[in-house]
């Protein structure tokens, strides 16, 4: 059975391991972490290499009963559906996809379920695309880069910021704004009434930018991100305050003696 595997989470401080948590408490199942911090130059560190060629976080490996070698997943949206698919409260976090009596027709899908596949592919690939982008221009013009030579960094990441990412961004929390406008059912959830794993996938990224980080990038419309996406921002702060979520805040808390949704270089990892 899917509940007697060993299952370990390997975890990066400031990544989208911390949604990964936050599905494994939403599951209720048995897990480890792997513990690992960034290096001073913010990548993952050379550890996580021998986990998965590309060395990054997150990254799942399961081991079923009597098996040799472990199974090893990356990528967010191809964790979640493979933990929803094999682990039993799985099933409450995928909306039913068949409309009654539509079975295997065109078309026939709930709105629920297309939301939910349509937002696993569009998070994973558009909308982090421009987060990381916006990380990455704002490290421009953070300390690690020589004082000497911040200022010409500081003006280019300004420029690409105004009139690349923050347009980007405008049009992403637009349409996140409408899904939660036209939810299903009058649902608070991006796919309707309940939790799914798109709301969990979503979590990491929209939390560790609600606390000013959104507002910093440039000028909203109606002055400042809550003002402009009421709903998005109503859903942000729903996210943060899930049981999953504030325990798996809690579960990092209690081994590294603090949280940040931030990335920030950190201690040699740990087994846990």
């Amino acid at each position: 059975m899917a509940e007697d595997a060993k299952v370990t989470l390997h975890w990066l401080n400031g990544s989208r391991a911390q949604s990964i948590l936050f599905l494994l408490e939403e599951l209720e199942i048995p897990y480890e972490l792997e513990i690992y911090h960034r290096q001073k130059s913010m990548l993952a560190p050379p550890e996580l290499k021998k986990i998965h060629p590309l060395g990054k976080s997150p990254a799942i490996t399961i081991t079923p009963p009597g098996a040799a070698e472990p199974i090893v997943l990356a990528e967010t949206a191809f964790i979640i559906q493979y933990l929803c698919d094999h682990f039993p409260k799985g099933k409450t976090l995928v909306p039913e996809r068949w409309k009654v009596g539509q079975e295997g027709k065109v078309s026939g899908e709930t709105d629920e379920w297309m939301r939910y596949q349509y937002l696993l592919y569009y998070i994973e690939g558009s909308f982090m695309f421009t987060m990381v982008l916006s990380f990455i221009l704002s490290g421009l013009k953070g300390n690690s880069v020589p004082f000497f030579v911040r200022p010409i960094t500081t003006l280019i990441a300004n420029q690409m910021i105004s009139t690349l990412v923050f347009p980007n961004m405008k049009r992403h929390f637009g349409m996140m704004e409408q899904f939660l406008e036209t939810s299903p059912g009058e649902g608070s959830y991006m796919c309707g009434r309940t939790l799914t794993g798109a709301d969990i996938m979503l979590s990491y990224p929209l939390i560790a930018g609600i606390d000013g980080a959104f507002d910093s990038i440039g000028k909203w419309e109606k002055g400042s991100f809550k003002e402009t996406f009421p709903k998005l921002h109503a859903y942000i702060e729903r996210l943060a305050q899930e049981p999953g979520w504030k325990r798996s805040v809690d579960k990092i808390q209690e081994i590294e003696g603090g949280f940040s949704l931030l990335p920030t270089p950190g201690q040699p990892s740990a087994h846990i």
